[in-house]
């Protein structure tokens, strides 16, 4: 069977289930923003509302021991690689039952039980990061992914990776999440020929432009990209298109962006588009009303229980800076 057969052929009710991880990093975000007002998230964070099919696309790509690299705007890929709400709530709280005992923060999350090598402050971390793990990989079977934004295509990290995991055929998978703005700045404005996946041609490597709002167009993508890895045909380059709903940060409004054009956007909801592929494929409203609750369920559980945990207590750590 083709990798096209498969997702054709795959039932609705696995896509309806990444539709509930879809909205669950939706309202995760929603959270983050509502919190971070109150006082509550200490730091900046970098919301990801918009942009959830991609983590989700490519995660349902991976086995549970793959390795996944993200990047500061991480909390949708360290959900969808499977980090539990509760623990990452309580992460962005600086809670000792966070996912890294409160100590990480919203850029700098570590979650190796699911393969999550982590979460990068650095532009273009990541892409270092996940070249790193898939030298492991190339010997385990696995594979590891890095996602980065439109901006990481334009440092040395982008150029210097790709060139390294050809020449080694690593088992890796590079998503560029193209929201098409460097912090404030378009991309187009900034890089080169305005073509990232066309990038790719320069090594060697096959590379693919994906509608990153579409949840089956970046599964379809990802599995044949995950597929090659696998199997020893070497790295790929997804350059999925999306967009971000917020600024580039928390104090960020983003007045930059043309009106018409975060309209244009916003009619073309990653949630709206799922939620319509699957009435058209037979889910029934009941079916997708029962996910939304469960999911707005297991959210509320998870403000409760992040609000409710302590704080690390310095004087108990011994593994730590604080260690006398």
């Amino acid at each position: 069977m083709t990798v096209d057969e498969q997702i054709v052929t795959e039932a609705p009710a696995a896509y309806l289930e990444r539709y509930g991880l879809m909205l669950l990093i939706r309202l995760f975000e929603t959270e983050m923003q509502r919190l971070f007002l109150k006082g509550e998230v200490h730091g900046t964070t970098h919301l990801s509302a918009g942009q959830e099919a991609v983590p989700v696309g490519v995660c349902s790509a991976l086995a549970p021991d793959d390795y996944l690299a993200g990047t500061y705007r991480g909390h949708g890929h360290a959900l969808a690689k499977g980090t539990h709400p509760d623990a990452l709530l309580a992460e962005m709280l600086g809670r000792v039952t966070g996912v890294c005992g409160g100590r990480a923060g919203s850029m700098n999350v570590i979650d190796a039980e699911h393969g999550l090598v982590g979460c990068f402050g650095i532009v273009g971390g990541s892409i270092a990061a996940a070249t790193g793990a898939a030298l492991a990989a190339k010997g385990q079977g696995r594979v590891a992914v890095a996602m980065f934004g439109d901006g990481a295509t334009n440092h040395g990290y982008f150029h210097e990776c790709l060139n390294f995991a050809q020449v080694l055929a690593l088992p890796v998978v590079f998503v560029c999440e193209n929201n098409f703005y460097g912090e404030f700045t378009p991309m187009l404005k900034v890089t080169a020929g305005g073509d990232i996946a066309g990038r790719a041609a320069a090594y060697g490597i096959p590379a693919s432009v994906v509608d990153g709002n579409d949840l089956w167009a970046v599964r379809e993508a990802a599995v044949e990209a995950v597929a090659r890895a696998r199997s020893g045909g070497g790295p790929t380059l997804l350059e999925c298109q999306t967009y971000r709903h917020h600024g580039h940060s928390k104090a960020d409004p983003a007045k930059y962006r043309p009106p018409e054009e975060v309209e244009r956007w916003l009619a073309r909801d990653p949630l709206g588009v799922a939620k319509a592929r699957l009435a058209e494929l037979g889910v029934s409203e009941q079916e997708l009303s029962e996910v939304e609750e469960t999911t707005r369920a297991r959210m509320e559980q998870a403000v409760q229980s992040a609000l409710a945990a302590a704080y690390p207590d310095p004087a108990g750590e011994t593994a730590t800076e604080f260690a006398p």
